[in-house]
């Protein structure tokens, strides 16, 4: 089912349960769309609610993006970190009417994203920690560019990520990524970190590793 009434287009598969779901917020990746990720909600917990988002920058000749990559740049000048820093905060607003609207739980909010979308992920949680609760994050990386600056202010307490990322990962080098599980470690804030022997994609062993790991947090 597709809803165009709120501030992002997005489709979502509704709970078993009618009033107060965990809610499962999907963030794809650069060049894809709401029904790249959607496609593991079938496989994933009867009980949650799941929310697939479309990003708003539209890309030719097909596919969106949550902000614009420079392909040819080295890391620092890699993202357009403005337009990232508007696509946070639409998510995060996107996270506020979401559970105005739907029979959802707003202390029970998880995010899944890959790529861009995992990105953005981390950003969320590490500026909103009150709006979220788990976070997997997918062949992602934390860009420091788009944190809050009082980032050691924060309680992070109510935080737990699942991170993962292909070790032969040709788009987001694993070194990137393997830096996350120390930074969130040093701000005190729970999480896993696996690596799959893999490119820029989620193996079978993965999925099922973030689904168990999902399972038991969103009760």
């Amino acid at each position: 089912m597709s809803n165009t009434s709120l501030s992002l287009q997005h489709i979502i598969r509704e709970s078993t349960l009618t009033e107060n779901a965990p809610l499962l917020i999907m963030l794809h990746g650069y060049g894809s769309d709401e029904n790249d990720l959607f496609s593991f909600a079938n496989e994933l917990p009867e009980e949650l609610f799941i929310i697939s988002v479309k990003a708003p920058y539209t890309l030719q000749p097909y596919g969106n993006a949550w902000y614009a990559i420079n392909f040819d740049a080295d890391k620092g000048k890699w993202n357009d970190n403005e337009q990232a820093k508007e696509s946070l905060e639409l998510i995060a607003n996107f996270i506020d009417e979401a559970t105005s609207l739907y029979p959802v739980n707003k202390n029970n909010v998880s995010l899944l994203g890959f790529s861009q979308g995992s990105i953005l992920s981390y950003a969320v949680a590490l500026t909103y920690p009150e709006k979220v609760r788990n976070i997997v994050a997918l062949s992602g990386y934390i860009n420091h560019d788009i944190l809050p600056e009082d980032i050691k202010q924060k309680d992070y307490s109510n935080l737990d990520f699942y991170c993962s990322h292909g070790s032969v990962d040709q788009v987001i080098p694993v070194d990137w990524a393997r830096q996350t599980a120390p930074f969130l470690n040093s701000l005190n804030i729970k999480n896993v970190y696996s690596e799959f022997p893999v490119g820029h994609g989620v193996a079978p062993q993965n999925f099922f590793e973030f689904k168990n790991w999902l399972s038991k947090r969103i009760v």
